[in-house]
């Protein structure tokens, strides 16, 4: 079954119209597919988390070949099948090298690599879906997993395209003052009305007044997604250039361990909101950008987890 003929998940409109506030924004508006991940039953042909790819029975599958200290034995390792995602199903997924509809994205599960020796190791593969036509019966086990939070649940996904708007500490200029005057403000009546319900005893629920923010409500969407603007929540503002060509990459993906925080509650979609369906944790509890060089999709894609 398409995605498209699956019950989708609907987020709500944003509490503003935050090009009417700042119409300069326009400019730096993108389309973003939020994947809203549910757990159910995928088969290899669906767009999933977590679930059994559209591997050619005579193609390898890929591991890791660096040393795990908590996994002698099994070397080298099977990669984790992460997720799987039709082009038909995820309007922003862009074409893979020489028209590529088809990613499939593995992770190793044991934070062992790069220069520190704790860091992630991500693959990604681009196919044509139509050329595997004798797909592999079974994926292999993993052999051992230094962490739980690398086997994702299985779950099916519902696309749903949106607009998102660049992380704030990336405008700059007036348009970036403009935005900062505005949130800080909106951030002090918050507190002043918390202050005040205080006062009165006037918050029927217990919770503190609210009032929409750029940077939690009106820019970037939590959770898994393909395209749109990137968060850099934990290292600051950031860009990634491609190593092979020096252009200027892309988001291409979010791995995400959560669909929503306690201050991102307004990108709950209407018909449900569970916190973590996947199972995945990525670090501290965060997320991690994929990035895609934007003149060559077949040059190596860039990481950060934050």
């Amino acid at each position: 079954m398409r995605a498209s003929d699956r019950p989708g998940r609907t987020t709500p409109p944003r509490p503003l119209d935050v090009e009417s506030l700042f119409p300069t924004l326009a400019a730096h508006r993108r389309t973003a597919t939020r994947l809203h991940p549910r757990p159910g039953t995928p088969g290899p042909h669906d767009s999933h988390v977590g679930g059994p790819l559209l591997w050619p029975a005579d193609e390898p599958w890929p591991v890791c070949t660096t040393p795990h200290r908590r996994a002698p034995g099994p070397e080298p390792l099977p990669l984790v099948a992460l997720a799987q995602l039709h082009a038909r199903d995820v309007p922003d997924l862009p074409a893979g090298p020489d028209g590529c509809d088809l990613l499939q994205v593995f992770w190793c599960p044991f934070d062992a690599h790069g220069p520190t020796g704790y860091g992630m190791y991500t693959h990604l593969r681009w196919r044509r879906a139509a050329e595997v036509r004798e797909p592999a019966a079974e994926r292999p086990a993993p052999g051992a997993v230094g962490f739980d939070g690398y086997l994702p649940e299985p779950c099916l996904l519902h696309p749903e395209q949106i607009t998102e708007y660049p992380y704030i500490e990336l405008l700059t200029g007036e348009l970036g003052a403009a935005v900062e005057e505005w949130e800080d403000a909106q951030e002090e009546a918050a507190y002043e009305a918390g202050e005040e319900a205080q006062e009165e005893e006037a918050a029927e629920d217990g919770g503190e007044p609210w009032l929409p923010t750029y940077q939690c409500d009106l820019s970037v969407a939590p959770g898994w997604k393909v395209g749109g603007h990137a968060a850099w929540n934990l290292t600051g503002p950031g860009t990634m250039d491609c190593e092979t060509c020096g252009c200027p990459m892309e988001l291409l993906l979010t791995v995400a361990t959560n669909e929503w925080h306690v201050d991102t509650r307004s990108w709950i979609p209407l018909e449900d909101g569970p916190r973590n369906p996947t199972g995945v944790v990525v670090g501290n509890h965060g997320k991690l950008n994929v990035f895609a060089c934007r003149r060559d999709p077949s040059h190596p894609h860039g990481f950060s987890v934050q």
